[in-house]
């Protein structure tokens, strides 16, 4: 289903394909010969999600550009059933299995390989080539990779990448507790904008 949001609607090359369950939302532009496969959500809130040629949105999959960041899919991508991107860059040839998170600010580089629930974590920069293996996380600029039991280490370098900031403009307290009041409500009138939208 297409919906106009904000007076921007989609846009769909006419050799792409856009399945009748998936939602697309606002200022989308789907290229020659994608595909945005069953049940997959993309919302472009504040900036636009530009998908190049021939790549794919597996199923169930989410995209959404925010007000700080946009989304851009080169061409000849693979993004995989319930993956996850937020205001983040693909550049050509990449591939993401099933599961992967790709979250704001992060760019993953030419030929690059997330497997299975892999996540790139925000303002990250994975390098042209590089893989990420089943279930581990890439954070930093350039970016380690580094499994999920060195938490530790992800920390370290995860806490001046200052997440709640670049997801929601919400900078943590001096303790590194958050104010999740203040980030709801953000959501809240984030998602209350849809009120208006117009089906196509």
């Amino acid at each position: 289903m297409l919906f106009e949001h904000r007076n921007k609607r989609p846009s769909i090359h006419e050799t792409a394909f856009v399945a009748p369950t998936a939602v697309v939302c606002g200022d989308v532009r789907v290229g020659p010969n994608s595909q945005v496969t069953f049940g997959a959500v993309l919302v472009a809130q504040g900036n636009p999600i530009v998908i190049g040629t021939q790549s794919i949105i597996g199923e169930n999959a989410i995209v959404r550009a925010t007000a700080k960041y946009p989304v851009r899919i080169g061409d000849y991508v693979r993004v995989g059933p319930n993956a996850a991107l937020y205001g983040c860059i693909l550049e050509d040839e990449v591939f993401l299995a099933t599961g992967v998170t790709v979250f704001q600010g992060a760019r993953v580089r030419r030929q690059a390989e997330v497997r299975i629930n892999g996540v790139v974590h925000v303002k990250s920069v994975l390098p042209a080539g590089a893989v990420v293996p089943i279930n581990w996380v890439a954070i930093g600029d350039p970016a380690q990779i580094l499994p999920p039991n060195e938490h530790e280490k992800i920390w370290a370098i995860q806490k001046p990448l200052n997440f709640p900031m670049e997801a929601y403009g919400v900078a943590r307290a001096s303790d590194g507790s958050v104010d999740m009041k203040e980030i709801t409500r953000r959501l809240a009138d984030s998602a209350g904008k849809h009120r208006r939208d117009t089906a196509i």
